[in-house]
């Protein structure tokens, strides 16, 4: 294996859920090396990679598809904040979280759904009030433990974040 390739692996290693532009940033490559590599390492199947609309992320092999889904949701600033805050403060209702990430209610709405249609966030009645849940807490937390500070220190840009708030 080429030092390039595993520079690329190791990146990618550390960093589950990565997307093309962070790894351009980490290895110093150029946009056409770059995507030659990642060719090279998914057609020999050493990463394992998940297209999405937009979005293209890169992971380890061993990383299952459950992980994944919890990965990226780690890997963005607000689903991130609101597992977080769930974490911390299980079956808050809906206005409490909006108050807990500070971003508006049409952004929160947006990822919490998101976060329920996944299997990550679970809604309950309790006294005719919605409040929300974790469902997947051993999974996020495990996670969490692995790839700290990653996961956690390296959101994507929040760029996402203020196009969903119009």
């Amino acid at each position: 294996m080429t030092n390039r390739n595993s520079q690329i692996q190791q990146i990618i290693e550390q960093n589950p859920g990565i997307q093309f532009r962070e790894i351009m940033r980490s290895s110093g490559l150029k946009n056409g090396v770059l995507s030659h590599y990642l060719g090279k390492l998914e057609k020999n199947g050493v990463v394992k990679v998940i297209r999405e609309p937009r979005q293209v992320r890169f992971y380890p092999l061993r990383i299952t598809e459950d992980e994944s889904i919890v990965i990226k949701a780690l890997r963005k600033q607000t689903p991130r904040d609101l597992l977080l805050a769930l974490i911390k403060d299980d079956g808050l209702e809906f206005s409490q979280l909006v108050r807990e990430v500070k971003k508006s209610p049409s952004t929160v709405s947006l990822y919490l759904s998101q976060l329920v249609e996944d299997g990550l966030v679970e809604i309950r009645l309790v006294q005719l009030k919605k409040r929300y849940h974790i469902k997947a807490r051993d999974a996020i937390d495990k996670l969490i433990e692995d790839y700290r500070p990653g996961l956690l220190e390296k959101p994507t840009s929040g760029f996402e974040d203020i196009i969903n708030s119009f």
